[in-house]
């Protein structure tokens, strides 16, 4: 028989080849690094019989399809591990997810797993693995597979889920058994226990039920798997820098910000630093918004509810709103997003081509209620302040627009250190409303746009909302993050909602495209980012205090003093360490406090007009002239760098 490659080839094969004959076929290193393969577009274990004609890919362990496999597999090994050491244990579901896998369960008498259980189950999983048991698969009715998960609730509410008349007739359900154990599974699953190894268990929680309060509480373990030992150690120091790292803990450490409990939780406040640190984010936002061509914008915080209706957020966002308040014979609600206010402006007044594009820009703050299980430090709040941009643009326009937007944002984003960029172009789903010679237009647009940026992405085919297509840009940050930053969205919807027009050249009435577009995303998450990307080691030109000036003795503060007017002369942010405490103390002390600078004076500086320069990661300089280090970090800051 005859099978197609993904590169346009086939091969033969005799009749009966699985998957896993097709990768053996073409060389032993495809065979060893093969998990599954792509059968007709759907995914397949390596023991799948191939026909005549199948169009077939091979799906090898370092991909990301190939790790879902191999942490699908390893959470299978987990509970088949807990069940031999838990007599007794329900197990419920266990899927992959971003760089893991996870398990639940329900314990005997209410037990709990303990940390030492982790370990435990660990080496319980190594000898699954040293014993190479095969995966079987199993295709069951809806009545065998009630047969065969009797003793297990879980399974049998997911079995007794399955359509009954699908039961009767035919396959219902299916099976993925190791050597005294099973579990529902729709696979596919790697060909043996021995293909894996390269895994770890982190950590218990709670967990309800399909994530119902009123349904048992159970017990998950939350586990990583990785192709290669390589592999799993490079993510564990991932995961060790992500802790340093920490938004939250650097917070509180450097004194930038807090969430005080009498608030509320998603609703933080900034200190003196991070306020600072805020403003030099937006004013530096706010300057290249001017020289762009934007005009700024200012709406409040509250309206009524007929905007909302009219916008169509009380139809499809409630859920995320804050509860509506009942004033003068009126509802009212926090705003959950800048755009309807944004209209109102544009419709203030008859528009022309002439007026177009429009460009509005404003830092508003919108309120939206998250979930506490959900709200994490200032990357998941419940006040948000974006750097909301809505430009209204004639068609003729957009691909202009699109293009020099995403160069902007690009450029933004690039000047505060961010500078691996992906992107993704999500298109015209099944239901979508406008017209589809105008999706067409805008899609074509955000690709060229993408194009012209040189910048990678996929398509998202169908993940565009029902209004429009987008481009989402996700950024890395210095330990591999992937974080979905800023998007650019082409909108049919609000302009007919609140009857936007434009007289055209021709004299007559157009319809404007409206282009949003969050570049920070909000400033509050992106804060937290920039903190986590930097280990809070803020470039000088956004650090809250740039140099500090620490005299060696008493004597040597009147000199300090001195020093330090010529900096904040020089429109740096400095201050003094007093000879209070020893001085490698003070030093000490100012590299906690991840300053870029740090001044030491003594004797000879005195005499000399100098100070010794100890810069935050480089070498230590002595005898440099107070005008040349401020010119030095006056340009560092006047660059960005």
């Amino acid at each position: 028989m005859k099978v197609s490659l993904p590169d346009g080839s086939s091969r033969d094969l005799p009749d009966g080849a699985t998957a896993g004959d097709l990768a053996a076929s073409i060389g032993r290193g495809l065979a060893k690094a093969a998990v599954a393969a792509v059968v007709n577009g759907a995914q397949a274990d390596l023991g799948r019989s191939l026909h005549e004609g199948d169009e077939v890919a091979i799906v090898t362990s370092n991909t990301e399809e190939g790790r879902y496999v191999l942490r699908h597999s390893t959470a299978h090994v987990m509970a088949q591990a807990v069940c031999d050491l838990f007599p007794g244990a329900k197990y419920a579901i266990g899927p992959p997810i971003d760089d893991g896998f996870y398990y639940d369960f329900d314990l005997p008498d209410g037990g709990r797993f303990s940390d030492d259980d982790l370990g435990r189950i660990e080496v319980r999983m190594r000898e699954i693995v040293g014993e190479d048991q095969p995966f079987v698969r199993e295709e069951l009715s809806r009545d065998e597979g009630l047969a065969r998960f009797a003793d297990q609730p879980f399974k049998v509410e997911i079995i007794e889920g399955v359509d009954p008349d699908e039961g009767a007739v035919g396959t219902a359900v299916s099976v993925y058994r190791n050597v005294g154990w099973a579990d529902l599974c729709r696979g596919p699953h790697v060909p043996s226990t021995s293909r894996l190894g390269s895994f770890k268990l982190m950590k218990v929680a709670g967990a309800y039920w399909r994530g119902d309060e009123k349904r048992p509480m159970l017990q998950r373990i939350y586990g990583t798997a990785w192709e290669s030992d390589k592999a799993l150690a490079e993510h564990l120091h991932r995961l060790e820098e992500a802790e340093r790292r920490d938004h939250r803990k650097l917070g509180l450490e450097l004194d930038l910000f807090h969430f005080p409990p009498e608030i509320g939780g998603g609703l933080p406040v900034f200190h003196p630093k991070g306020g600072l640190v805020r403003k030099l984010m937006e004013d530096f936002s706010r300057d290249e918004h001017e020289a762009a061509g934007y005009s700024f914008v200012w709406t409040p915080h509250l309206a009524k509810s007929t905007l909302f209706e009219t916008s169509g957020h009380l139809q499809w966002y409630a859920d995320g709103m804050y509860p509506p308040m009942e004033m003068e014979g009126a509802t009212y609600y926090p705003k959950p997003m800048n755009c309807p206010m944004h209209m109102l402006i544009y419709k203030s007044q008859s528009r022309s081509y002439r007026d177009l594009p429009m460009r509005l820009f404003e830092f508003g703050t919108v309120y939206r209620f998250e979930r506490s299980g959900v709200l994490h430090g200032l990357t998941r709040v419940r006040g948000i302040t974006q750097d909301d941009s809505h430009i209204f643009c004639a068609p003729d326009q957009l691909a202009g627009e699109l293009s020099s937007l995403l160069a902007f944002v690009l450029k933004i984003l690039r000047t505060f250190g961010l500078t691996e960029f992906e992107a993704e172009l999500a298109t015209r789903p099944e239901k979508f409303v406008g017209e589809p010679a105008e999706w067409d237009q805008a899609t074509e647009a955000l690709g060229d746009a993408l194009e012209g940026a040189g910048i990678s992405y996929k398509v998202a085919e169908g993940e565009g909302a029902f209004y429009a297509p987008k481009i989402d840009i996700h950024v890395r940050d210095a330990i591999g993050r992937r974080w979905q930053m800023s998007t650019l969205q082409v909108d049919f919807q609000l302009a007919p909602r609140f009857d936007l027009e434009f007289v055209g050249a021709d004299n007559t009435r157009h319809r404007p495209f409206i282009i949003h577009r969050a570049l920070f995303g909000s400033v509050e998450r992106f804060f937290g980012i920039l903190i986590e990307h930097y280990a809070g080691a803020l470039p000088a030109w956004l650090a809250p205090v740039q140099a500090r000036v620490l005299p060696v003795r008493a004597d040597h503060e009147e000199y300090a003093a001195s020093v330090l007017g010529q900096l904040k002369a020089a429109g740096i942010r400095a201050d003094v360490a007093e000879a209070d405490e020893p001085l490698g103390g003070r030093i000490r002390k100012a590299k906690l406090e991840k300053l870029p600078y740090v001044l030491v004076v003594g004797d000879s500086d005195v005499e000399a007009g100098t100070v010794g320069v100890n810069p935050r990661g480089g070498e230590v300089e002595r005898d440099v002239p107070v005008g040349t280090f401020v010119g030095r970090l006056r340009d560092e800051v006047t660059s960005r760098s």
